[in-house]
């Protein structure tokens, strides 16, 4: 059986529907709750490396605290690794979930991605 790592939160419906459609796929489920525990720099550094996406894909904008921080005016003059610190000092700033098998990387749930992606 094919193993990832999901990065989530147990109440986010999204999560919850990422989590039925991987199942539904055939993979076991490491399962890591983001609001418990944000992933390290070094983890996130690699997952974003690995996704080849821009970190700002990585920020959970709609979220309060993102909204609370002023996050929209503040990111575009942080660097990248001050980016990558401040997702790691709080899980809820993290757009979730974030799903990696230890070579490709999606953020959010979209089921067409999760097909082309996570279908096997």
């Amino acid at each position: 059986m094919k193993k990832l790592t999901i990065y989530e939160y147990p109440k986010c419906g999204t999560c919850r529907s990422a989590i039925k459609s991987l199942k539904s796929k055939g993979y076991e489920l490491e399962t890591h709750n983001v609001f418990e525990t944000a992933p390290s720099v070094e983890v996130l550094a690699d997952l974003i490396t690995r996704s080849g996406l821009d970190i700002k894909k990585f920020f959970n904008t709609s979220g309060e605290v993102y909204k609370e921080m002023g996050l929209k005016d503040v990111l575009p003059g942080m660097s990248d690794a001050e980016k990558i610190a401040l997702l790691a000092s709080n899980g809820r700033l993290i757009k979730r979930p974030v799903v990696t098998d230890g070579k490709q990387v999606t953020v959010g749930f979209k089921d067409d991605e999760y097909d082309n992606v996570w279908g096997q």
